[in-house]
């Protein structure tokens, strides 16, 4: 059964004795290799030592994911296997904890389930009746998201019992057994470095989440229980049902909660990021008639009567006669908005790379190739009865311990460089990944845009026609219109602490006229029946002078109350405001909202016969236009009435009065960065919690969406009332065939329908994304291959579509600022955060630079050193192979290369060329080609076969050739080849001891000096430049070593020094078979070279040959969807159509139904 949002599904088992006893026995018997063994595996621990049983009787329990590279869980609690349980009301409760979420057995469902919220109903009957407080502690637990900062001993427990690490143990053991003392030092001062680091990077992360999260989470509060005493008690002390009483100076929210009593105004930035306060309002008390069920809290519904854990409560407001605003606790901990935020950081779905997987199938390969030298040294060793210990060598010769080291320093590189540009990286494997984003996402607010908007200018309307456009309203001759008394009173701006707050639409349009706010205080509130109401009115220096008047009844003769506002609604794109000029008996109402909304409901007469054209005008230019009405209200509407009156009522028959033009500035370097990307032909999406048309006007504007596409909008509407979910398909305006400034496009049903050569884009809100993953799967997948605008997405949803992007094999970046990223940074393949703040915390990476020219930057390095990790896997296999094959062919003469020759191989010639190889930066520009994702991929494949099958050709023929040269004999001091040699370099003699293991031999010799000029050749034949790193020869430090070593080998080769040839064990051979050698190696140079450029400019093409042959399918999902809509003639949508999902069938969930398409009336 699942149980989570990861698909988890649980099964039940039982501790079989038996069992355990055999596994102790084989832990015995392997020396505690099983332990480990099952220690990586804990599925198969579970299995080896319990038996299957039902979920009921279970005392462990077995948690498999469902999605795809998802780990698996087992239950345990702190003595052993188990199922958690405590005694309630004399029953046993069972419970386990996963993900810091507690799942409590239900005897109903006969399933493990999550406590859910409480109905309204319950929220206000445990206003006066609580339940028994011990019972609900007993259940919730602590009220704390505690982010425990795990030991540095078990952070090291963890690290080192890493399956290379275990390896390389395995390794340092055999090469201290075989006196190989050297290159094991060396080996274990890396690992310990690169223990070292990993455990300061894991540690730093976790301290700083803990940081953060214990920075606002226990603060003191007011709580009224069960005998309505308020008392003083912590916040890790309240439990669901708890009654809390919030200061009238704000607070943090420590809960999620339910408001019950009065009015708070609160920032929500941490969840939404928007830094606009939101005003919270008491939740309505269900009605005596209404039925129990009817009343079911629901946090989405009821949002805006929740505080959410986390939030900033900035003010309260209450009527007189309460003794304070009271608020009844709903979700603690982990259940909570923020807890679920955490969560999302601290246990992320873990993301899959295919070049770590081909890494480890490539490993599996060097083992197989390293077992067949094993039975070979083996048979080898029994028939010659020599040592089998030495055949242990060749398994460590193919898996090069020094793997990890190399492969980790290519990244090291990158994230050095990226700091220098100031991108901070808190997870450096992500590097590697960003190489291969073809998608990224892109936050608004303060991502794309600069924070807020401009005012451009206002363009009134008197008598049924436009004025001449006008760059602000504060004027002398404006002051008592009706134009500027809109402006003035429609919106929903607050002072807190003196300082006038709000959304910045509103308040940079309530700026423009000059006015002044004014809210009654605290004490003026709490001491009238009724919250006083906001009042407005003119600075002194914009009326005009009236001499009759007494400066007193100046002031008093233009003030503006506002007595009751109905807000904004995204689904009715207008607020409305009832106003009363002071001394005036007849009230007021004014409109604001988009201007196709607004005109539809003012009288026919007012509205400008060119008002379409101006319009368009506007919003070609990318201006987003907001209109304003007025009406005059009957004089019977009274102060009580008007709370009362319905909002259809109020917005109608109004009076046009004209349009206020707003400019939302892009950043600078926006548009020129999206243009790099798409150049790069990477995607880009914008993903926000603004409204849905200035999105989709800021994406025309940064060039998101170029001029001549069209935006398809897609409304759906949730099942109700027995009728399907559907979606209303809604085509933007015609857009523009210039090339000059994009425009903001209105909605407008319409019978225009893109043709098969036009491109398109799809746009919705958070609301219609959640209703189409629910009941339209099928639809989703070609939604997302051409969604661009995804307006009003909550947190939760942004990370949902993260996922779905990925679901169809895109490999997605994540660019935002806000707290509200924080899940959708964590879950993209490469998440970078604008802001130093709590995204800092969740985000792979952090830039200084607060705008999106880090994105390309951090695409090129992540490419860079992509490119970098092939180079250095392909050499150090090549590396593994060279020496393989060297020693297989030396043991067939029972001889080995000596210590000192592997100690320079493995120290002055690899370490040394892998960890300067490694230095290209990265190339000055993105490129449209990306680089291949995964090893196992045709042309690199091919590359590597063809160097080996290149090195072992070149050492066998000098293997064979040195054994046919007519002074060849066995080797001994005395019949050494120099002595008779007419052509001799001589050297001196050598008078060392007995050579027990055959090192000095001419074979070993011939084969030392070619497999050293092999690793060099493919070391600059795999080092590639263009087009995604900076070319070799600007990487100095590799340059200057690969010159070095080879003046030390051909120096070495051609004059030999007796003291050197002593240290290396290699022994003197004739001139001319140096000259040999070096034939040898100058023809293996150049077949290496041409081979490698051949397989660059042939393969790609040899390969897409052979594709089209096959009618290959693409491996990408989302390439294999667009290939199949290319050729649906029902896709896209058409206009003013529906797609209506079908019902499911007994049994299936919503995912698996299908939809269909039917047609509406135009």
């Amino acid at each position: 059964s699942v149980i989570d949002e990861y698909g988890t599904e649980l099964q039940g088992y039982r501790v079989c004795r038996w069992r355990v006893a055999v596994v102790g026995f084989w832990v015995l018997c392997t020396g505690g290799f099983l332990l480990l063994l099952l220690y990586w595996m804990p599925e198969w621990c579970v299995k080896a030592t319990c038996s299957r049983t039902t979920v009921r009787e279970a005392e462990v329990v077995l948690l498999q994911s469902t999605v795809s590279h998802c780990p698996r869980y087992y239950g345990r609690n702190h003595s052993g296997y188990f199922s958690n349980y405590f005694i309630f009301s004399h029953q046993f409760i069972r419970y386990f904890t996963l993900h810091s979420t507690k799942y409590y057995w239900n005897d109903e469902v006969q399933n493990f389930e999550v406590l859910t919220g409480m109905s309204c109903w319950v929220q206000h009957l445990q206003f006066k009746h609580c339940l028994i407080l011990s019972h609900r502690r007993l259940f919730f637990g602590v009220n704390e998201i505690a982010v425990k900062v795990p030991s540095v001993f078990k952070l090291l427990i963890k690290e080192v019992l890493n399956p290379f690490y275990i390896f390389q143990l395995f390794s340092v053991i055999l090469w201290s057994a075989d006196e190989y003392y050297y290159y094991a030092v060396a080996i274990v001062f890396m690992s310990v470095i690169s223990i070292a680091t990993s455990l300061y990077t894991i540690k730093k992360q976790y301290v700083m989440l803990h940081d953060m999260v214990a920075a606002h989470s226990i603060v003191r509060v007011s709580v009224c229980r069960a005998n309505n005493d308020i008392e003083e008690a912590l916040s890790t002390d309240l439990v669901p049902g708890d009654v809390m009483v919030i200061p009238s100076n704000g607070t943090i929210m420590p809960c999620d909660a339910v408001l019950v009593s009065g009015t708070c105004i609160v920032n929500e930035s941490m969840l939404t990021g928007e830094s606009v306060p939101v005003t919270k309002t008491n939740l309505p008390n269900p009605g005596e008639g209404d039925k129990e069920g009817d009343g079911a809290y629901s946090m989405e519904e009821h949002k805006r009567h929740t505080l959410f854990c986390g939030t900033h409560i900035i003010q309260t407001r209450f009527y007189s006669g309460e003794l304070c605003v009271c608020v009844l606790s709903h979700n603690t901990r982990f259940s909570t908005a923020k807890g679920q935020l955490v969560r999302s950081i601290l246990y992320p779905k873990p993301t899959d790379f295919k070049l770590y997987r081909d890494a480890y199938l490539f490993l599996l390969c060097l083992v197989a190739i390293a077992g067949i030298g094993f039975v070979y040294s083996i048979v080898l060793s029994i028939m010659n009865k020599t040592i089998i210990i030495e055949s242990l060598d060749i398994i460590t010769i193919t898996v090069p311990p020094a793997l990890p080291a190399a492969m980790t320093a290519g990244i090291v590189y990158a994230q050095r460089r990226l700091k220098r540009i100031g991108i901070f990286c808190i997870s450096p494997q992500r590097i590697n990944i960003c190489g291969q984003l073809n998608l990224v996402c892109f936050d608004k607010t303060g991502t794309l845009t600069e924070d807020g908007l401009d005012l451009w200018g206002v363009q009134r309307v008197e008598n049924g026609s436009f004025h001449l456009s006008e760059e602000n309203a504060y004027k002398e001759s404006l002051v008592k219109s009706q134009f500027v008394a809109c402006m003035a009173t429609c919106h929903s701006l607050t002072k807190i602490d003196g300082q006038l707050s709000g959304d910045p639409l509103d308040l940079k349009m309530f700026e423009a006229t000059g006015w002044i706010l004014e809210e009654a205080t605290e004490e003026e509130t709490s001491l009238h029946d009724r919250i006083m109401p906001t009042v407005v009115r003119p600075p002194k220096q914009l009326m005009p002078p009236e001499p009759v008047m007494s400066p007193e009844q100046d002031m008093l003769a233009y003030e503006i109350g506002i007595v009751r506002q109905f807000p904004f609604s995204s689904a009715l794109q207008r607020m409305c405001v009832v106003a009363r000029l002071l001394g005036e008996k007849r009230m007021d109402a004014y409109l604001k909202g988009a201007p196709e909304v607004v005109a539809s409901l003012c009288k026919k007469d007012t509205v400008p016969e060119d008002f379409a054209d101006v319009l368009e005008d506007y919003t070609k230019q990318g201006f987003r236009v907001i209109a304003l009405a007025h009406r005059r209200l009957e004089s019977k509407l009274t102060w009580h009435k008007v709370q009362n009156v319905n909002r259809d009522q109020m917005e109608a028959n109004m009076e046009f009065l004209g349009l206020i033009i707003m400019q939302n500035k892009l950043k600078a370097e926006t548009a020129g960065v999206l243009e790099d990307l798409r150049r790069a032909h990477i995607r880009t999406v914008m993903v926000t919690g603004d409204n849905m048309l200035t999105a989709i006007s800021v994406a025309r504007d940064c060039g998101m969406i170029p001029p001549q596409d069209r935006v398809i909008i897609a409304d759906a509407l949730p099942s109700k009332d027995g009728q399907s979910a559907k979606i209303n398909w809604r085509y933007a305006d015609k857009p523009s065939k210039h090339v000059g400034k994009a425009p903001r496009l209105e909605v407008r049903d319409g019978p225009l329908a893109p043709t098969s050569q036009d491109q398109y884009h799809f746009a919705m809100s958070g609301k219609s994304f959640a209703v189409i993953s629910e009941h339209f799967q099928d639809v989703l997948q070609k939604l997302v291959l051409h969604g661009t605008v995804f307006a009003r997405m909550a947190p939760d949803q942004k990370t949902q579509l993260i996922e779905a992007l990925q679901s169809v094999d895109y490999f997605v970046g994540m660019c935002g600022d806000g707290a509200n990223d924080c899940g959708a940074l964590k879950r993209a393949h490469g998440g970078i955060s604008l802001s130093e703040l709590e995204a800092s915390v969740a985000s792979p990476f952090t830039s200084r630079t607060p705008n999106i020219s880090c994105v390309p930057s951090l695409i090129r390095e992540g490419r860079a050193a992509l490119i970098t990790s092939f180079c250095v896997f392909k050499f150090m296999a090549l590396y593994s192979i060279i020496q393989y094959i060297s020693v297989t062919l030396l043991y067939s003469i029972l001889s080995n290369l000596g210590d000192f020759q592997f100690l320079f191989i493995d120290i002055a010639i690899i370490l040394l060329i892998v960890f300067t190889m490694s230095l290209n930066p990265a190339w000055k520009e993105l490129v449209s080609r990306r680089p291949p994702s995964g090893l196992i991929s045709g042309p690199l494949l091919f590359s590597v076969l063809t160097q080996i099958l290149i090195c072992l050709g070149f050492q066998t023929i000098a293997f064979l050739w040195v054994r046919h040269q007519a002074w060849y004999d066995i080797w001994t001091p005395e019949s050494d080849a120099c002595n008779s040699s007419p052509h001799a370099n001589f050297s001196p003699k050598h008078n060392s001891s007995e050579d027990d293991h055959n090192i000095k031999n001419y074979e070993n010799t011939s084969l030392f000096y070619v497999s050293s000029f092999q690793y060099l050749i493919v070391a600059i034949v795999f080092s590639k430049g263009k087009p995604f790193r900076q070319p070799s020869y600007k990487n100095w430090p590799f340059v200057v070593s690969c010159i070095g070593l080879y003046i030390f080998l051909f120096f070495i080769m051609f004059y030999p020094v007796s003291a050197i040839d002593e240290f290396l064990e290699i022994v003197c051979v004739p001139f001319e078979w140096r000259i040999a050698l070096f034939f040898i190696i100058v023809v293996n140079a150049a077949v290496s070279v041409l081979a490698e450029g051949g397989i660059d400019l042939w393969g790609p093409k040899c390969l897409s040959w052979l594709c089209c042959r096959q009618r290959k399918v693409p491996k990408a999902l989302y390439m294999h969807l667009a290939q199949e809509l290319s050729v649906d003639p029902d896709w896209p949508p058409k206009p003013t159509t529906t797609t209506e999902a079908n019902p499911p069938p007994p049994g299936n969930t919503p995912e698996n139904c299908s939809s269909c398409q039917i047609m509406a009336d135009s």
